[in-house]
Parts: structure tokens; sequence; C-alpha cells
């Protein structure tokens, strides 16, 4: 197509869809880059679950905290519904997170000392 002439149909319609699949290109770029924090982010919150549970163990504590996990949801829905993301979604995330969470607690508190804990690793010492 030479300039100043209009483009036929077919050449609209090619132009859009280049326009489009560059921008999908685009958006999952970005949903990726969103995936990889996501990640290194749940990984840091499970370091620090980790030394929550061996503390726990340590002083014979409960695995679970209902009265916590309770707040927590209720906090985290608040931020959902602020971030206007369906709040009984992240409800369902942050349960997940936190059955995982204590079924990590149960088996560090059910490790004897010298034993490795459920991440392969030899016991951790919490500063």
């Amino acid at each position: 197509m030479s300039e100043g002439t209009a483009p036929l149909a077919g050449d609209a319609t090619s132009v859009a869809d280049e326009e489009a699949r560059e921008r999908l290109i685009y958006l999952r770029g970005s949903i990726d880059n969103l995936d990889a924090a996501l990640v290194h982010l749940l990984a840091e919150r499970f370091k620090c679950t980790q030394q929550v549970g061996e503390l726990k163990a340590r002083h014979n504590l409960p695995p679970a905290d209902p009265a916590r996990e309770a707040t927590q949801i209720a906090r985290l829905r608040k931020l959902a519904e602020d971030a206007r993301l369906d709040p009984a979604f992240a409800e369902k995330f942050l349960n997940f997170i936190i059955g995982e969470v204590v079924r990590h607690h149960k088996a560090i508190a059910d490790q004897g000392p010298g034993r490795e804990d459920v991440t392969g690793r030899s016991d951790v010492t919490v500063g």
C-alpha cells in the first residue's frame, strides 16, 4: 500500500490482527513477570512460616492458630475489596496457603531433633 492511499478491507483486518497479536504478546509478558514475582513472594513467605513452625515446635505450640487465621482472612478480604479483587477468591487462595503452612508445621512438630525438615534441609536455627 502506498502512502496516502486507504488500506483495502483485508489490509485493515490484518493490521488489526497484528496489533492484537502484539498486544497479546505484551500482556502475556507482563503476566509471566507477575507469575515470577508471585513465586518469589511465596518462597519468601514460606521461609518465614518455616521459621514460625520451628519456633512453635520448640515451644510445644499447636501447628494451627484458628484465631490468627480468622483475623488474616478478614484482613485479606478487606485488602482484596480495596484492590477490586474478588474477596471470595482471595479467601480461597489464603485458605490454600494456610493449609500448606499448617501441614508443614505439623511435619516439623512430628520430626525429632537432628532430622531433616520438610524442605529437605537439616535443622535450621532461628535467630
